[in-house]
């Protein structure tokens, strides 16, 4: 697994690396190589009177991407909170693999050569062919594959990552629809009119 760990606003000692190191190395080693990548962001807030440090960690696993975020007033113990949240988070998505895996699963192969049609070939980068520009101030860009998926998939995709909305491209219409989480529970779904 490739593990990458950055500090914003504290330098990252031996002591934290390592200690992050082994916390998440020991979580994940449960899910069986399914963790490709771990993304660690370690932060203390810039106000001394505010004594918050944040852990926060993405992990691509077999391309989906799972992210957990925890605060408290101490920086090992929000890796510990971030880390448990993580174990339960993957084993949410190994139990949700395994049920799909062996629940009965009805495909023509017309389907599955069209899904495959769609994908972009592999080894491709989701850049090509699109030049490198600054964008304008205060606009982050991010570029992610959108392969189809059912409102089910994408609720679950939302859990996995921990955000307020998902989007994600309907897998019967083939639009760009948004997935949310609403104030006072549940969820709801934003499509374009036709």
């Amino acid at each position: 697994m490739k593990l990458l760990i950055h500090g914003r606003n504290l330098e990252v000692t031996p002591a934290i690396r390592d200690y992050t190191e082994e916390k998440l190395t020991r979580a994940i080693s449960h899910f069986d190589g399914l963790v490709k990548e771990a993304d660690v962001h370690l932060s203390v807030a810039r106000n001394p009177r505010v004594p918050q440090q944040t852990a926060e960690v993405t992990i691509f696993a077999n391309g989906t991407v799972i992210r957990a975020q925890e605060r408290s007033e101490n920086l090992y113990a929000s890796i510990d909170l971030v880390v448990g949240k993580l174990s339960r988070q993957l084993r949410h998505y190994k139990d949700r693999l395994k049920e799909q895996h062996q629940g009965p699963v009805h495909r023509s192969a017309r389907d599955e050569e069209a899904g495959a049609a769609s994908l972009p070939p592999p080894g491709s980068s989701l850049t090509d062919g699109k030049e490198a520009e600054l964008p304008s101030p205060g606009v982050r860009r991010k570029y992610f594959a959108m392969p189809p998926m059912s409102l089910d998939d994408a609720l679950h995709q939302l859990e996995l990552i921990d955000h307020d909305f998902y989007l994600f491209r309907d897998e019967k219409s083939g639009e760009l629809q948004v997935v949310y989480r609403r104030n006072h529970g549940g969820f709801g779904v934003i499509q374009a009119k036709a």
